[in-house]
């Protein structure tokens, strides 16, 4: 017994289509992946700005802030990496939109 390809195929290869059908779940975990991060950085950002909402001076508060700005570092660098491995390169946008404070983008090497 033969095995043909669909007649939808056109030109392509057997091979050329299941490349796209890999490439193209390849991007959906990518956009996939983009996702989680977005939603791992706005909870850790809205954990810092609930801190700092909060008030508190004493030491164990400081310790705590920076703590959480550590955390914000971590996660908004992850968050970039992964912007950077879909393509996108700029990051200006999401820094204002979700309100990334200076203090986490110092500590990511920003100006």
């Amino acid at each position: 017994m033969s095995v043909r390809p669909p007649s939808n195929l056109g030109n392509a290869s057997v091979s050329e289509v299941l490349f796209d059908a890999l490439g193209q779940e390849i991007l959906a975990e990518k956009a996939s992946a983009l996702g989680r991060a977005g939603e791992r950085a706005i909870a850790s950002l809205a954990r810092l700005n609930a801190h700092d909402a909060g008030g508190g001076h004493a030491p164990a508060a400081d310790s705590r802030r920076n703590e959480l700005l550590r955390d914000a570092a971590e996660v908004v660098y992850a968050f970039f990496v992964q912007r950077e491995l879909c393509g996108l390169r700029r990051h200006d946008a999401v820094i204002r939109d979700l309100g990334i404070p200076r203090a986490v983008l110092v500590r990511l090497g920003a100006k």
